[in-house]
């Protein structure tokens, strides 16, 4: 094997790895990208066993993007790890409001966390829009609030947030809330999880 491997050799390597290691395990087509390019982030093998679809979540998904769907998440390590150009030439941005200065002072003012509020400053953006969420939940549990108000409609929910406070409670809310959603079941997740979801997504458009 080289030393010098190009990044796309990289990958394809990585991916047939990870097909190896997963053994005979069968996975829904549709859902396998998902489950591998999540794998090849992490390195973590309990993806394969952890994400939850709701039904043709990823067609949904696959779909809304195609339409020009944008993405908003709750931090910017995830929007950094998001392929905007891929997401641009299919009309989409990705937004991330968990830095703005009104979102901060009201933040303040009623004692919420930025997450929160930045889920609110996003229910009023003028467009579809994909929700990944991958580090606060208390930025899943407002936008789960913001649903059932009737103030947003997902086109879906990608809920991965990592840690230990309201992290299973508030993933557990947003797989309750009828949404069509793409889950990581316990405490495990994180911005490039929510990153390697998205991309996944905005890959299968290219196939």
């Amino acid at each position: 094997m080289s030393d010098f491997l190009q990044p796309q050799q990289i990958e394809e390597q990585s991916f047939a790895i990870i097909t190896e290691l997963l053994g005979d395990r069968v996975f829904p087509p549709d859902e396998e990208p998902v489950i591998k390019r999540v794998i090849h982030t992490t390195a973590d093998f309990d993806y394969a066993e952890n994400l939850t679809f709701s039904p043709d979540a990823v067609e949904k998904g696959v779909e809304a993007l195609r339409s020009g769907c944008h993405i908003v998440t709750d931090t910017s390590m995830a929007m950094a790890g998001i392929n905007k150009t891929a997401l641009g030439r299919l009309g989409g941005r990705v937004h991330c409001f968990i830095a703005d200065p009104d979102v901060a002072a009201e933040a303040r003012t009623r004692g919420m966390t930025r997450s929160a509020v930045s889920m609110e400053k996003a229910a009023a953006l003028d467009c579809p829009c994909i929700f990944a969420i991958g580090n606060a939940p208390t930025a899943l549990m407002a936008l789960d609030r913001l649903i059932k108000a009737g103030r947003v409609k997902p086109a879906l929910v990608i809920g991965v947030p990592v840690g230990f406070v309201n992290v299973v409670e508030s993933k557990e809310r947003i797989i309750k809330s009828g949404v069509p959603h793409i889950v990581a079941r316990g405490r495990k997740g994180g911005s490039n999880v929510a990153a390697a979801i998205c991309n996944a997504l905005i890959y299968e458009i290219g196939r």
